[in-house]
């Protein structure tokens, strides 16, 4: 596990600027050689680091006093890195001037270039987190793994599955869907929906041949009973009816769809720790969400491709009462300014305001409202970098009077972050609530999770916003010092035209589905020689480069299935994922060092 961090951590720590490389790349070598490893980059032995590798044997047989050494090696390591990482303004080639969005990143080699650094790299990996994970944890990722695929009737094609070495505990499965078809399945659903509303592996119920597995076939284990006690929203048995009602086929290209710019390997954690490690129960909650996103709300094919522009068009239809109505209340959340991301918090968490005291039961449809929570959770998980997988959520409640109160959002919010974004909610601040909300959230907090209730924190004042956000970067509306006001921008003429490069979208998800088709062949191999630690290790790499490879082709395909938004035209999002949390502060040049954090282009690249 030690060497897994170690991997994960090489890849972030180096790309940093040129004038510290040599240094980084000396002291990772350090750190491997110290722990019997191999290097992940190339780029070491350039160093002059050229590392040693020692048997493994040998290091298992350290005297507890060389192991306290080498763990004070990687402390003192920690700390001399520390200061590095915080870099005090971008470096010119750091940032990206084009904002067309339909540019796309210059093609590269998936497996030569490492990818920046990615904003707070400096952050302990929480337990639990890709790169820290206990033996136990890693092994129920394994099983988590196994229950998924089988779940979604892929098979492993390896010639002798049973030679690869010993299994994970839950039982694999046998043979998959063939290269050939899969791509044929994803070639064809490209082809007919070039001229409807898509998302990024849109299919319909699909005949498979005799060999693939039915959902009918999933064991149910202790877990996925109808008397779980958890099963707060009744996950249990939607889970039952996706299993009868939905094709594996479905379900696996919802998942693919759902992780995105993900590290897929930290998406299915995010449901193992909201179910505290049951495999089962974390089962029965991932294919919910999936079929909560993909049938219910439409989360891809609907309300983030169409997007601010689909809103924009609705609005002015001549015909259709119903669209028009909706379109405006999507657009009038937007344009008041009722909720948006700016920002960070101390942790590097995305910024989510809540302005309540702009919101007036009745003006917006319950549809339009819940539509546009989406959009911004969607928008914001898009903003994320590792180690950052959370959001917080800031209630300015000042001006609030019992008039704004409504509880059918509130409750459509609880309900998606507990049962549909795991693990996506770091913090919620509620600031400058008056005494009439007492009782309501004496209320409000019966429906919540204990675990989320913990979450949410009350200030009265700067000072007690201090405690999770820098003042410089606290808004001056709620006496930070920084000079910032919401602006919506409307959506520009052109913005969307990539949507209609369907020539362009196949092309990019047909590689997408091969490197798809791989990271499946690889995880099955990954989990078959769980005992053999060498192989494990290796495959871990090569699962990781996999997702590095995912992840770019997410961003250059994002301009052909996402329409823009007003993150996008504000420069937060920029070309290929880059990410600036403050971008008109940096236009202004008022960027101090603490706002600054390094855009990176991708989620969880591992290279």
């Amino acid at each position: 596990m030690i060497a897994r961090g170690l991997r994960v951590t090489e890849t972030y720590l180096l790309p940093t600027t040129n004038r510290h490389r040599p240094f980084l790349l000396s002291r990772v070598g350090i750190l491997r050689r110290s722990l019997g490893t191999r290097t992940t980059s190339p780029e070491l032995s350039k160093a002059g680091t050229t590392p040693r590798v020692f048997p493994t044997s040998l290091t298992r047989k350290s005297s507890s006093s060389s192991l306290v050494v080498i763990l004070g090696a990687a402390l003192a390591a920690a700390i001399l890195l520390g200061p590095l990482f915080r870099q005090p303004e971008h470096s010119p080639d750091a940032l990206t001037t084009s904002q067309d969005s339909t540019d796309l990143p210059a093609p590269q080699d998936p497996n030569s270039a490492l990818p920046r650094a990615p904003p707070y790299s400096e952050m302990p990996i929480p337990p639990g987190h890709l790169g820290n994970l206990t033996p136990e944890q890693e092994l129920k990722l394994r099983d988590f793994w196994t229950a998924t695929l089988k779940t979604f009737g892929v098979k492993d094609s390896s010639p002798n599955p049973a030679a690869l070495g010993t299994p994970a505990t839950t039982p694999t499965t046998s043979e998959p869907n063939t290269d050939t078809e899969s791509l044929k399945s994803s070639k064809k659903t490209n082809n007919s929906s070039s001229k409807k509303r898509h998302s990024l592996f849109s299919s319909s119920r699909k005949h498979h041949d005799d060999n693939t597995e039915t959902n009918n076939s999933i064991p149910l284990g202790p877990g996925t009973g109808t008397g779980d006690a958890d099963d707060k929203y009744g996950q249990t048995k939607e889970f039952q009816q996706t299993l009868k009602e939905v094709s594996p086929e479905e379900l696996r290209t919802a998942f693919w769809s759902m992780v995105k710019s993900d590290h897929p390997d930290a998406l299915l954690l995010r449901f193992l720790r909201a179910r505290k490690w049951d495999v089962q129960r974390a089962l029965v909650m991932l294919i919910s969400t999936m079929r909560w996103r993909s049938k219910d709300i439409h989360v891809d094919d609907d309300i983030m491709w169409s997007g601010e522009g689909g809103a924009l068009a609705d609005s002015k239809s001549g015909s259709d009462s119903f669209a028009k109505k909706e379109g405006e209340d999507f657009l009038a959340q937007l344009r008041k300014g009722k909720s948006f991301l700016h920002g960070v918090d101390k942790e590097g968490r995305p910024l989510c305001y809540v302005c309540v005291r702009l919101h007036r039961p009745g003006e917006q449809s319950e549809r339009a409202m819940e539509r546009y929570t989406v959009f911004l959770i969607e928008s914001a998980r898009l903003v994320l970098r590792p180690p950052v997988e959370t959001a917080t959520i800031l209630f300015d409640m000042s001006s609030f009077t019992l008039s704004n109160m409504d509880y059918a959002p509130l409750k459509f919010m609880i309900k998606i972050f507990e049962a549909n974004y795991p693990e996506s909610l770091g913090a919620v601040l509620v600031h400058k609530s008056p005494w009439v909300f007492q009782g309501i959230w004496t209320i409000v907090k019966g429906w919540l999770d204990p675990v989320v209730a913990a979450k949410v924190h009350f200030t009265k004042s700067v000072e007690d916003l201090e405690q999770f956000i820098p003042r410089s970067q606290i808004v001056k509306d709620l006496g930070g010092d920084e000079d910032w006001n919401y602006r919506y921008i409307e959506p520009i003429e052109g913005e969307n035209d990539a949507m209609n490069d369907a020539e362009s979208r196949q092309r990019l998800e047909e590689e997408r589905s091969r490197d798809v088709l791989e990271f499946q062949k690889k995880t099955f191999a990954w989990i078959a020689r769980a005992s053999n630690e060498a192989d494990a290790v290796q495959l871990a790499k090569e699962r990781d480069l996999l997702a590095a490879r995912l992840n770019r082709n997410y961003w250059q395909l994002d301009p052909f299935i996402r329409a823009r938004s007003l993150y996008d035209r504000q420069g937060m999002i920029g070309p290929g994922g880059v990410v600036d949390f403050y971008p008109e502060q940096r236009k202004k040049g008022v960027v101090n060092g603490a706002m600054a954090s390094d855009p990176n282009a991708g989620t969880d690249d591992v290279d």
